[in-house]
């Protein structure tokens, strides 16, 4: 019930919607009694008193009500559909901005795919039950309560009769609709499955055909779809069950209203007229009803949807803002990491690290694979927290300032280009979405990116596809570069930002990087060692503790790791 309380809560804002949607409600149901109230006296008088000017009108007169019936439906029906469609637009937005907010770590531990159908196939479902609860509740259950009040002025020991059976379909429409509930969250967590085969079959596409795996993904698409048939048709099968045997209980109560009403008529308890009046009566009312227990299930397939949204929405974010936390201001860019060690779950990846850089110093980090480096710096970034000691930026632990003056500190050049299927203008604006188009053609020459921008089809206007995929690696890399240079912030980590690059673009990319590095605090990440000699200090990094630390020449001498390092790559 609380689920439910919460989605019905999402339409608390369209509650005029719903109201017109009430209203129409309430047109349909009337309707609905007063064609099973008229039929006793117009039948009387078209056959009992010969009134031959009722019996001309009472075509006219049905054409007309259900005309009136029609435009009541279609205010229920539009009204209930588009406050559902808002609410559950709302729904999305909140999950969207949810996602948005909680911490990498917990996008490490969600498939993409996964995410990608509570956002969209699960809130669909969400959609549907909206609409189904509320029509249900107004439609459905007002058309029910008019005609049951009907065929109780009419007869009511045949109603009673009548209203006896229903509740007897309430109980398994019940442990029904809990079945379909359980079946549709674990049949959109299939869903989820499919999602991220599908997800990554097109990030991918590029590896599975290179390496001809084209028949494996599909056998794998082909079993996870299997596997969400097999729940959807448990699904199917229960919600196959609920109207049938809907029907099959509801018959009892026909049958035994057709015995008595009849018995009735035969023996003159009441006319024909007032029986064939009663039964059209009892027969409209078990439309609704059957209405109202499909409503109840799909409903419980939106509860099982809702679940799946609600437990997005109520994540609680791993990195947050501390209760005061204060805003940094411009920092001047010192970073100290001081006893500092981390854990990702039970494997520690980094151990009692104390390091400083000063105000515009560049500090290279290097070793192994697995060292701890790429670690290293996503604290600086909070994007984990440490499990020990801290990270102080100009003195203050970055987990006593907001997330938000924390961020605006820090740019990132990653070795992964991340663009957005938008024109280059706007993504260099990403670095600071209030530049003017001088600013971000300023940045763009001092990425080197604003020669070959010009020479695409509409220049900054043109739109680089998805992912940048209609640029260069080292086009797409200086676009990122511009980015950060726009962002002007203090601290600036490079993270491998040269290693996928040919030499010719490496050189480029380098240059637009010693723009970007000038009166900056750098952290770069990087395994050609060439790409660092120039570094004010290097630390080596080995099993997750610093292993050496100094410059180019002092570590070349000490004959330690890095020099090992060194030696390989110069040799290759």
């Amino acid at each position: 019930m609380g689920k439910f309380a919460r989605l019905v809560e999402y339409c608390r804002p369209y509650l005029w919607r719903i109201i017109l949607a009430a209203i129409g409600s309430v047109g349909v149901g009337g309707i609905d009694g007063a064609i099973t109230y008229l039929v006793e006296p117009v039948l009387k008088r078209i056959f009992s008193g010969q009134d031959r000017q009722i019996f001309v009108l009472l075509p006219i007169g049905v054409v007309i009500l259900y005309a009136i019936r029609g435009i009541c439906r279609f205010t229920n029906d539009y009204f209930i559909r588009t406050a559902g469609q808002l609410a559950v637009q709302d729904v999305r937005n909140d999950i969207y901005r949810k996602n948005l907010r909680l911490s990498i770590g917990f996008f490490h531990r969600h498939p993409t795919g996964s995410l990608m159908s509570r956002v969209m196939t699960d809130v669909n479902l969400m959609q549907d039950g909206v609409g189904s609860i509320i029509t249900g509740l107004f439609r459905d259950g007002f058309s029910a309560v008019a005609l049951l009040g009907i065929v109780f002025y009419r007869n009511w020991k045949l109603a009673l009769i009548t209203f006896l059976v229903i509740p007897l379909t309430v109980y398994p429409a019940s442990r029904l609709g809990k079945l379909m509930k359980n079946m549709a969250r674990q049949g959109q967590g299939k869903m989820g499955d499919l999602a991220a085969i599908l997800q990554e079959t097109f990030s991918g596409i590029k590896v599975i055909k290179a390496f001809g795996l084209e028949n494996r993904k599909l056998e794998q698409f082909k079993e996870s779809n299997r596997e969400f048939y097999y729940f959807m048709r448990k699904s199917m099968r229960y919600e196959g069950t609920s109207g049938p045997l809907t029907e099959f209980i509801s018959s009892f109560g026909v049958a035994a209203v057709i015995w008595v009403g009849g018995s009735s008529v035969m023996h003159g308890e009441m006319t024909a007229s007032e029986f064939f009046s009663f039964l059209t009566g009892m027969i409209l009312v078990y439309r609704p009803v059957k209405s109202l227990i499909n409503s109840f299930n799909v409903m419980q397939r939106a509860l099982g949807a809702a679940e799946r949204v609600f437990e997005i929405i109520d994540e609680v974010p791993e990195i947050a803002d501390a209760p005061g936390a204060v805003d940094l201001g411009r920092a001047s860019g010192e970073v100290e990491f001081r006893k500092l060690s981390f854990r990702y779950e039970n494997d520690w990846v980094l151990r009692d690290i104390n390091l400083k850089a000063n105000k515009g110093e560049v500090v290279a980090l290097v070793g192994p694979s697995g060292g701890g480096k790429t670690t290293l710096v996503s604290l600086i970034t909070r994007f984990y927290d440490p499990t020990e000691g801290a990270v102080l930026v100009d003195g203050h632990d970055i987990r006593t300032v907001t997330l938000k003056s924390l961020m605006n500190q820090v740019a990132l050049v990653d070795q992964e280009t991340i663009l957005f299927n938008d024109t280059i203008a706007n993504n260099i604006r990403y670095g600071n979405e209030h530049a003017s188009d001088e600013a971000v053609e300023k940045a763009a020459r001092a990425a080197f990116a604003h020669d070959f921008i010009m020479q695409l089809p509409q220049g900054y206007e043109t739109s680089i596809g998805d992912r940048g995929v209609r640029l260069s690696g080292g086009q797409r890399q200086r676009v990122c570069i511009a980015r950060a240079i726009l962002k002007d912030a203090p601290i600036l980590i490079l993270d491998e930002a040269t290693s996928a690059l040919d030499t010719e673009s490496e050189q480029m990319v380098q240059a637009a990087l010693n723009n970007l590095m000038e009166n900056r605090t750098t952290f770069v990440i990087a395994h050609r060692l060439s790409t660092i000699t120039h570094a004010d200090r290097i630390v080596v990094l080995d099993n997750g503790t610093i292993a050496e630390i100094g410059d180019h020449h002092s570590l070349l001498e000490s004959d330690g790791l890095y020099s090992r390092l060194h030696g390989m790559q110069f040799r290759a």
